[in-house]
């Protein structure tokens, strides 16, 4: 039985619910007057239901598609601007003991090359993603208990934060792990970490137990229960996701938002990030095995429906996407973006040799983060590299009461060119150095409060001037 307050994943990713879901999108795809009236309420910038969404999804009307389009590119602009929050991954570890069958990590995998990190190897690694010029970490590691310990994961996020090179810190530390206590999830908590991630992979019970036929990972209500455990363990800050090609995207999409609703009505914050990644070549994977792959135009209406339905949340796209197909979604409703990404267990210190890849999967976006900077703004994109309010404590729902009311911006607007002037004097090329400071120009006039203004103005000449680093509002 559907029930969104529910801590039981069978209540609140309800398959019967779901079903019902889309029996009501598709009698209602051509229905211009509901369609009206949900993109009415959409423009309220209070979000949509499952179900309202779903409508819009299944809506095959080319002018209220463009219309969910305009709207969603504009919420996008009312909410997080012009700014677009920039990450790298690092791999800590690809050993795993899961038998997930879209994955090259899993355990009947005999040929890819197993590794792990050691704390002088992640210390290598973490210096060069600093020196490229990232200030925040998302670590990714498979599942094994015995190597990928606990104590492992919290002495490694020790290590990251201790490490000051030059000008360069780690500030927020990610981490997307495979589900496990209260207890751990606390020691996450404490140990400092942003957004706890992890994707469901499919909402769709039975495909997920087929497509998980061995390890833990297996139990789709543990898994899928994970996020309930990480906010009873203090995580206010979880990142949703589900890998699109696995199932069908629009009995995903429903879980996806279902699983948003409950988060909010169980602890009154809903998730911090949704991702969306769709299913890539790997190692011994081939995307064409999988029946359920989307094509470029329903991937942007997925990111656009997403945007308008939960218009607060933070929205990821990685370097599985190729630059064409993310500057089409950074439009309907990205924020945060990876770049310069290695997807092997390290690369970034050393590049790994071709014929020893442990690459989760194949990277579609490889330029240099400083090349992915300098395109950012020259479509007017301030690339952020800001990690304020984690270190201010503007996390879960304070976090989302500034977001909801739109008074995030003048935080995040100031911080955004500050975090970018840094990065613009420590590390961009000449030429993307020229592009980013005639940006921050004219940026720096839309800062609303003069005061404000005035003091982003002083700390902006403190950077260049100074070597002064790490303002903050």
């Amino acid at each position: 039985m559907y029930d969104v307050n529910s801590k039981c994943a069978d209540d609140f990713i309800n398959h019967e619910e779901i079903l019902e879901t889309l029996a009501y999108a598709d009698e209602n795809k051509e229905n211009v007057e509901l369609i009206d009236s949900i993109i009415e309420k959409a423009k309220k910038r209070k979000g949509l239901s499952h179900r309202e969404a779903s409508v819009l999804l299944a809506c095959p009307i080319e002018e209220k598609n463009e219309e969910i389009y305009k709207l969603a590119e504009q919420i996008k602009k009312d909410f997080y601007g012009n700014r677009i929050v920039m990450f790298a991954p690092l791999y800590l570890s690809n050993y795993c003991i899961n038998g997930c069958t879209y994955c090259p990590y899993h355990a009947k995998n005999k040929h890819i090359p197993r590794k792990q990190l050691s704390q002088e190897e992640i210390k290598r690694e973490v210096i060069a993603l600093q020196d490229m010029g990232h200030k925040r970490l998302a670590l990714e590691a498979g599942e094994d208990p015995v190597r990928n310990t606990m104590d492992y994961y919290l002495e490694s996020i020790k290590t990251i934060y201790s490490i000051k090179h030059k000008n360069g810190a780690i500030r927020r530390v990610n981490i997307n792990i495979a589900a496990t206590t209260v207890d751990n999830y606390r020691l996450l908590k404490e140990a400092g970490i942003g957004t706890y991630i992890l994707f469901q992979e499919t909402y769709h019970k039975e495909s997920y137990l087929e497509l998980h036929p061995t390890g833990p990972k297996h139990d789709y209500n543990y898994h899928t229960e994970a996020m309930d455990r990480a906010m009873e363990g203090g995580i206010d800050d979880v990142g949703l996701g589900v890998l699109f090609g696995l199932d069908k995207y629009r009995y995903e999409f429903a879980g996806l938002l279902m699983h948003a609703e409950h988060l909010e009505a169980a602890f009154g914050v809903g998730p911090h990030t949704i991702s969306v990644p769709r299913l890539k070549h790997a190692d011994d994977i081939n995307p064409d095995d999988f029946d359920n792959g989307i094509d470029d135009d329903t991937f942007a209406k997925i990111v656009a429906c997403i945007r308008i339905a939960v218009p607060y949340t933070g929205m990821i796209i990685s370097t599985r996407e190729n630059q064409k197909t993310r500057e089409r979604v950074l439009h309907l409703g990205i924020s945060q973006i990876s770049g310069g990404s290695r997807t092997s267990v390290g690369g970034y210190y050393e590049p790994e040799p071709e014929d020893a890849s442990s690459e989760q999967f194949d990277v579609s976006d490889n330029r240099t983060l400083d090349e992915v900077v300098r395109w950012l703004m020259e479509m007017d994109y301030i690339p952020s590299f800001c990690t304020a309010c984690y270190r201010e404590g503007r996390t879960g729902d304070r976090f989302m009461s500034l977001c909801k009311s739109g008074q995030i911006q003048n935080c995040c607007h100031p911080n955004a060119l500050m975090t970018l002037k840094e990065y613009l004097m420590d590390y961009a090329s000449p030429e993307t150095k020229a592009i980013g400071d005639k940006l921050i120009d004219r940026e720096v006039l839309n800062v609303p409060n003069e005061k404000a203004r005035a003091v982003v103005l002083e700390n902006l000449r403190l950077i260049e001037q100074d070597n002064r680093r790490d303002f903050r509002f």
